[in-house]
């Protein structure tokens, strides 16, 4: 005599729910995931950044004349390096790099990271303060979303 009731495993339904849930929960994460890869990769740059953001700094307080802030001039990466020291060769997701010499910003060409930020714009814009100092602001081309909060 068979006993119903008492079947073991799952119902057609319950996979199919089962399957819903995970092809939703994928819909969802997978963008998320990638947006926090190109994260990952740009904060290399932001990094980099940071450094030249910090060479920078020290030339213009040494070579500050008359109260006016003195930029340095590299208009590219072997400039920068001869110019301030840093070099950036271990450094593969910028393919260029300049500071503008009227105004201070730093802007780096971003390279192998994602199609979607590939050949935009990272920039870091000075503010000489009343008191000597330097703020920096972030902006560029890149998309908000992978700007950094705070520098």
């Amino acid at each position: 005599m068979l006993k119903k009731g008492n079947s073991k495993g799952f119902t057609l339904i319950e996979l199919l729910i089962v399957i819903a849930i995970i092809g939703i929960l994928a819909a969802i994460a997978l963008p998320m995931f990638n947006s926090h890869r190109i994260r990952a990769k740009i904060l290399e740059v932001t990094n980099t950044m940071a450094y030249l953001a910090s060479a920078v700094n020290n030339y213009a307080q040494e070579m500050t004349a008359g109260g006016s802030v003195v930029w340095p001039n590299c208009p590219d990466i072997p400039s920068i390096q001869s110019t301030l020291g840093l070099g950036f060769g271990a450094v593969t997701r910028i393919s260029a790099a300049q500071v503008d010499q009227a105004t201070g910003v730093i802007e780096v060409t971003l390279s192998n990271i994602d199609s979607s930020v590939d050949g935009r714009m990272l920039s870091l814009t000075p503010t000489a303060n009343a008191d000597g100092s330097i703020s920096w602001a972030w902006g560029g081309t890149v998309s908000p979303l992978y700007l950094p909060r705070i520098h």
